[in-house]
């Protein structure tokens, strides 16, 4: 099956769909035709990885809310087709279970469960602000404090580790972990400086801005925010390390 073929007389109810007001009863209708369509696209990426370990049908609830997500942010004004947004964006969301349900050493239940709220209080708190929220902000919502917020993200270096041999997809001439990364990812150096940073970050240009939050706090790699803001990876890489010396520069002056 070739999952990115055969949906091309669905793209004018995309269109139609983001004419519809959001609560209106043909929209439900219309979205829930769009996601029951496409499920078997989010079927066929669960199978891909199915050799990972992770149980076939928790894969598959994943990549359900991957397409429901998918449908639910789709803009057919930015020009390009469904199908090229929405494998992307499931292949992700099933990449970040099977990240996140898989650790390298033994790690406390409470300390995984945190991690958990924390990464669901920065999508939450992103989409309401519009920017990444500040660890101040994250425990103030989970009414948890600071310290705890940086407790549940150093769990993160608990998550188990790859090789750099390993291919990105099941096809044997598929890219390897190596060669999507062009340069090693540039790291904040001190954990408690990151609100100090905030201002600063407002001050980069808006693709810089948005490189450095979907880096560091939307995890994604540079290869996934290649392909969000349409762009090479290597163009990514050379971003991304530009805005952190310009960061680290604006901290020294400041200091």
């Amino acid at each position: 099956m070739n999952p990115r073929g055969g949906y091309d007389h669905l793209a004018p109810l995309f269109e139609e769909l983001a004419t519809l007001p959001a609560d209106s009863p043909e929209r439900a209708r219309m979205r829930e035709r769009l996601v029951t369509e496409h499920l078997p696209v989010a079927e066929h990426i669960a199978r891909r990885f199915s050799h990972q370990g992770a149980p076939l049908e928790d894969l598959a609830q994943v990549a359900r809310i991957g397409l429901i997500n998918a449908v639910d942010r789709f803009d057919p004004q930015h020009g390009s087709d469904f199908m090229s947004y929405a494998v992307p964006t499931i292949m992700g969301e099933v990449r970040r279970h099977i990240r996140d349900t898989s650790w390298a050493v033994h790690v406390p239940r409470r300390l995984k469960e945190l991690r958990l709220s924390i990464g669901g209080a920065v999508t939450e708190l992103s989409q309401k602000l519009g920017r990444a929220p500040t660890p101040s902000q994250i425990a103030e919502h989970l009414g948890i404090s600071r310290e705890e917020v940086f407790e549940g993200l150093e769990a993160t270096n608990a998550h188990h580790s790859l090789s750099l041999d390993y291919l990105l997809t099941d096809d044997p001439d598929s890219a390897s972990l190596a060669d999507t990364l062009g340069a090693d990812d540039p790291e904040l150096s001190v954990v408690d400086a990151r609100e100090a940073l905030y201002p600063l970050i407002k001050r980069l240009p808006e693709r810089q801005q948005k490189i450095i939050t979907l880096r560091f706090f939307g995890n994604l790699t540079q290869t996934q925010i290649a392909d969000r803001l349409g762009i090479s990876q290597m163009h990514v890489s050379r971003l991304l390390a530009k805005s952190l010396d310009t960061l680290r520069a604006s901290l020294s002056s400041d200091g």
